[in-house]
């Protein structure tokens, strides 16, 4: 064999070598080519759980947010509550005392110049005022249009010279601490007279009947 003839040969065995590089690289090349669509058909079912847990995650936590900041507005409302009405069986306790030393100060008012009395007209204002600085307040009745939220109506009295439904008299005074009702008013409330009946107060009457008598 010639010099050329090995050079050649040695030509021709390159190139086939070279042919067989670049062929298996091709090959390797559709095999991970395959390989990959292989694995994005594999990998997207998992990958659409995985959105689905994620998102039941961020569901679960959000639902858990929002009754945590409601469970705090309630604990504050609360804690509120207890700073603004903590005295409300105290005061509660208190109203008879001062319905009683009313009442004393009512029987007494033919003697105003007694000593005793001047002391239970300083106790009561002294007591009232203490009860103000907590919070507590009476409730308006008398010649007040009949509120029940406020008013509890005792009985109801016919009366022609007065706006129907208005507070007549009050039997016990009322009570708000703050803004709750701590003890309603009771009261007489006005009601129109039925048609047909007595156009002139029973009162009225029973002093013509008197006078038409002396005479």
């Amino acid at each position: 064999m010639t010099s050329v003839d090995k050079r050649k040969t040695g030509k021709d065995q390159v190139s086939t070598d070279s042919h067989e590089q670049i062929t298996e690289y091709e090959d390797i090349g559709n095999e991970e080519e395959m390989n990959g669509e292989g694995l994005k058909e594999t990998g997207s079912p998992e990958t659409g759980q995985n959105t689905e847990e994620i998102q039941a995650v961020n569901d679960k936590y959000v639902r858990l947010y929002a009754e945590f900041e409601n469970y705090k507005k309630r604990v504050q409302k609360d804690k509120a509550d207890l700073v603004k009405y903590g005295n409300e069986s105290l005061l509660y306790e208190l109203l008879p005392v001062v319905d009683n030393l009313e009442m004393a100060l009512q029987h007494s008012s033919d003697d105003v110049s007694s000593g005793l009395v001047q002391g239970v007209e300083i106790t009561l204002k002294e007591l009232k005022r203490v009860l103000e600085k907590f919070g507590l307040t009476e409730i308006e009745a008398e010649g007040k249009p009949f509120d029940p939220a406020v008013h509890h109506a005792m009985s109801h009295v016919e009366r022609d010279d007065i706006d129907e439904n208005t507070v007549i008299e009050e039997y016990r005074k009322g009570y708000k601490l703050q803004d709750k009702v701590l003890r309603p008013s009771f009261v007489a409330v006005s009601k129109k007279p039925e048609e047909g009946g007595p156009d002139e107060n029973p009162q009225k009457i029973k002093i013509q009947k008197i006078t038409e008598e002396e005479d």
